[in-house]
């Protein structure tokens, strides 16, 4: 299931034990905890066979301190306000961990995208531009890519918020290369979990070569990873989407799982892999495992079973809070998703900046500066923890939480 007012609860949590950490009082913690903005507005769609559906859209802008609010936008049946708050409160954190000049947004509309067709998915998406346009765009709230949409629904938004504007690449990020997209952007979230996943296990002297990976999820960030991870020599063997789970002792194939995925649906009893449960997936023995698909994926109800060295979050929210502690007391390092999938937001900010400065970056830049940003964000935070017997997630919050204090303090609130 997806994230939901855990989401927000757990975010809270987290802040008032990094604010307790901190020496910051209660009020700073209320502030930190609030949305600036939300917005919710319905949506009508004739269908394709003529009937009328009201569609409800989300937009939260949480904290815009460090500079605009920028976030995802996902489609989902099970989008609704808490969930965004949520995410939204977490990307405020995230570019602050990151330190890149941005604050935290998020939005969603409620629907099932695999059962719109391309018109109604564009009326959709065109739609909910025109009814909260005043409140986004390039010096204000940036969209880019979530859950059920991708680089083709952000060139709606882009077309749709110009149309308002005039010419404006810059309100949106994730959009196709031809429109001012960015090279990496598709591969930054699975390349910045393996940049974290190489960075921690520097820090605790583990050979990547021969390591093990298991990933939920087979979308974009799921995939990606899988990718990357083999290009540092980590063997993925068991990997899933939302139907199914396949393992492979010798290490999956990515490549013939994608085709597959692409012409059956599904990756079950895929040639040389075997299917195994949703669950048996989440507890089978490894290095690594990538919970990278939707929130509360482990919980209190699992979390005693997770067989993995380390949990890496390319989800966001993929670990309950009961789920963290447990993992906790069991000894199992947790790499915190404000961190780990911190590679989307990285290099949509260099998309950003591309659009705003009327430039286009060589993609060896970007691998480059992914890389360095996302690095020191990484050592920071395994250095915060090693100085502090603390846990990655509370470094990582203790890091952004003094971050956007620092700029609310400027601010004068």
């Amino acid at each position: 299931m997806p994230a939901d007012s855990t989401t927000k609860s757990a975010f809270e949590s987290f802040l008032k034990a990094a604010c307790d950490r901190l020496g910051y009082s209660e009020t700073i913690a209320s502030l930190l905890s609030l949305a600036a903005m939300e917005i919710k507005v319905e949506i009508p769609v004739i269908r394709d066979n003529g009937e009328l559906a009201i569609f409800t859209g989300y937009r939260v802008q949480h904290q815009s301190a460090r500079g605009p609010c920028k976030g995802g936008l996902r489609y989902h049946p099970h989008v609704d306000l808490d969930e965004v708050r949520g995410l939204a409160s977490l990307m405020t954190m995230k570019t602050a961990l990151v330190n890149i000049p941005l604050g935290g947004g998020k939005g969603g509309i409620t629907c099932d995208p695999r059962n719109l067709s391309a018109r109604e998915l564009e009326t959709l998406t065109r739609k909910f531009v025109k009814r909260i346009h005043r409140e986004i765009g390039p010096n204000s709230d940036i969209m880019a890519p979530d859950v059920g949409t991708n680089a083709r629904v952000m060139g709606w938004i882009h077309s749709e918020y110009s149309a308002i504007y005039g010419h404006s690449p810059a309100a949106v990020t994730g959009k196709p290369i031809a429109l001012g997209g960015s090279a990496g952007r598709e591969t930054a979230t699975g390349d910045g979990i393996a940049i974290v996943t190489r960075e921690y296990a520097k820090s605790r002297n583990i050979s990547l070569d021969g390591a093990t990976a298991v990933i939920q999820g087979f979308g974009n960030v799921g995939i990606n990873t899988a990718l990357a991870y083999r290009k540092l020599g980590i063997k993925v063997i068991a990997i899933s989407d939302s139907r199914s789970a396949v393992y492979c002792e010798e290490g999956v194939d990515i490549d013939a799982l994608v085709k597959r995925k692409r012409e059956r649906g599904s990756l079950a009893d895929a040639e040389g892999h075997k299917t195994i449960g949703a669950e048996d997936l989440l507890e089978t023995e490894c290095d690594f495992l990538v919970p990278a698909a939707l929130g509360n994926a482990v919980t209190e109800q699992n979390a005693g079973r997770i067989s993995a060295r380390a949990v890496i979050e390319g989800a966001n929210g993929p670990l309950t809070r009961e789920a963290d502690q447990i993992l906790g007391e069991r000894s199992i390092d947790v790499v915190p998703d404000i961190l780990a999938n911190a590679g989307g937001v990285i290099v949509s900010y260099f998309e950003w900046v591309q659009n705003l400065q009327r430039e286009v970056w060589p993609e060896e830049r970007i691998e480059k500066e992914l890389a360095r940003i996302l690095g020191n964000a990484a050592s920071a935070v395994f250095e915060h923890a090693g100085q502090s017997k603390i846990d990655y997630r509370s470094a990582a919050f203790d890091i952004a939480v003094a971050r956007v204090k620092e700029a609310l303090d400027a601010t004068g609130f």
